[in-house]
């Protein structure tokens, strides 16, 4: 009786693991993906994966959730600047605030936040937005700290540089961060390589 118990709880523990793994696995796929990803189908898809994940690293299945939404969104602005993104861009915000919440120091997270502010500027056409800038400029900051070759942080710069008219300082940010893009460690499927389909193509 007390082998069949043990054979039968190494029998569980070796499945609970293996869908662990599966998991997590699964997850990095998913990373992958949003290189690759170009329809908003394919970031819906990916939104709901990271967004119902059952995994232990709760927040950066979370971010990667709010990525698939942020690139989502960028792609529909691309096809059609005047398009209603308000919701997904607002739903965005709040699981990426929730993050930053456990997360306040980490670069990615603070990278996200502005970029998201950004888009939340490009979608609304306000020309009141000082709050919105003055949040980008926070997160900016706290990412420079820490994360100051961070190819994401030199496109949300290179973002606000073109938006501002300033097109050469612009274009020198836009290569910088295709610089850094590929410098990046690309054997770490966790570590966030997303971004470049973001760098518009520069002289």
């Amino acid at each position: 009786m007390t082998k069949l118990l043990l054979t039968l709880s190494f029998f569980i523990a070796s499945c609970w693991v293996k869908a662990q793994t599966f998991t997590d696995k699964a997850l990095a796929q998913s990373v992958l993906q949003l290189n690759s990803s170009k329809t908003t189908n394919d970031y819906d898809n990916l939104f709901n994966k990271f967004s119902t994940a059952k995994t232990t690293e709760t927040w950066q299945a979370k971010y990667y959730a709010v990525v698939s939404l942020y690139l989502k969104n960028e792609t529909l602005l691309n096809k059609a600047p005047g398009a209603s993104l308000m919701d997904d861009n607002a739903l965005a915000r709040k699981i990426a605030t929730g993050i930053w919440t456990i997360q306040r120091d980490n670069a990615e997270v603070n990278i996200l936040l502005g970029l998201l502010y950004f888009q939340k500027i490009q979608i609304d056409g306000s020309q009141n937005n000082q709050l919105d800038l003055n949040a980008i400029s926070q997160s900016i900051a706290k990412a420079e700290t820490s994360s100051s070759n961070n190819p994401r942080l030199a496109v949300l710069q290179a973002k606000i540089k073109e938006k501002s008219g300033d097109k050469s300082n612009a274009d020198i940010l836009y290569r910088k961060a295709l610089g850094e893009f590929s410098n990046q460690n690309s054997s770490d499927s966790k570590s966030p390589s997303w971004g470049k389909q973001l760098v518009p193509t520069v002289q």
